[in-house]
């Protein structure tokens, strides 16, 4: 007999096959951790790759449940997790009337994920001491502010307490600084030592791209000795942590950052964002399974409504 509901874990999508297979294998590992905490565990992706929200909620509300809880799998309050993923589970709504979301919140910042973090950097040290190693954190890099501060969150973090020598946070795309100025930036501050720590949870083409720039950089300098660790990957921390975030919402404690969220609050250089409607991506199994009378402008209705009601985003 299983106590909770249906859990609906929500990634965004990637063209790496090797990211997709990493998302597969998660679910499997999620799904075994969670027993009979949740009814089912699926995941689906909002656009790039399958399987889809739509097949993984179809498979779901098979079961009978009117109301199901989901968990994005993403570790920043940016626009997919304030926005697109929301947007998506509006859609699944007119779908399937009268099916209802519990909205958990993003994975990160956590101090679980601060470990793994270590723990993959102490990987790629092998036995040289983090006294004299600078970190350079990588973040996604997002049109949101409030997402760009939280890597700087996470960076600093990281170095509380840790002896490292440094921490820099940098970003891979849509922010500064870059991958190659954060590393020269520790270059010129004396660092003889840098291990590069890609803040992702699953192989992609923007890790892909850490790595390459990473790579590029060291050769370019040949007496500096630079590192990439390991992503936080599949591993059981990063479970146990979306399971958490299933119980929050299943209590009802959903503490989103509405404080310093461009799309509500009116940030310096971001005002166009304040208010915007957010709409679903469109996934490459859509096409033939929208719902029927449910044009774009539907769409474009649903994601307000959810945002401000279904979700417990502001509480």
């Amino acid at each position: 007999m299983t106590n909770g509901l249906p859990l609906l874990l929500v990634g965004h999508g990637t063209r790496s096959t090797r990211g997709v297979t990493a998302f597969r294998q998660f679910i499997e590992r999620v799904r075994a951790r969670a027993d009979v905490r949740a009814a089912a565990v699926d995941g689906g992706f909002i656009e790039l790759s399958r399987p889809s929200v739509t097949e993984a909620v179809g498979r779901l509300t098979a079961l009978g449940q009117p109301e199901m809880v989901a968990v994005p799998l993403i570790l920043t309050a940016a626009g997919h997790g304030k926005g697109d993923i929301p947007a998506s589970l509006a859609r699944e709504q007119l779908r399937h009337r009268g099916l209802r979301w519990r909205y958990g919140r993003p994975l990160g910042p956590h101090p679980t994920l601060q470990a793994v973090l270590a723990a993959r950097i102490d990987a790629v040290l092998d036995g040289a001491p983090r006294a004299g190693t600078h970190v350079v954190l990588v973040g996604r890099g997002s049109s949101d502010p409030d997402a760009n501060a939280e890597v700087a969150k996470v960076a600093r973090l990281l170095w509380e307490g840790r002896g490292y020598s440094d921490t820099e946070f940098c970003f891979i795309s849509l922010a500064a600084p870059s991958v190659p100025a954060a590393l020269e930036k520790a270059r010129r501050v004396g660092a003889e030592r840098i291990v590069v720590a890609p803040y992702f949870l699953f192989p992609g083409v923007l890790p892909d791209r850490v790595v390459s720039q990473s790579r590029e950089f060291a050769a370019r300098h040949d007496a500096l000795d630079v590192r990439v660790a390991e992503l936080i990957g599949d591993c059981d921390e990063l479970a146990g942590l979306a399971l958490e975030r299933y119980d929050e919402a299943m209590r009802g404690d959903i503490r989103m950052n509405c404080d310093t969220c461009a799309y509500r609050v009116v940030l310096p250089g971001f005002a166009d964002k304040t208010g915007r409607p957010r709409t679903p991506h469109r996934h490459p199994d859509d096409d033939h399974q929208r719902p029927p009378g449910a044009g774009h402008d539907q769409h474009s209705a649903g994601p307000q409504h959810f945002l401000t009601r279904d979700a417990g985003h502001g509480r």
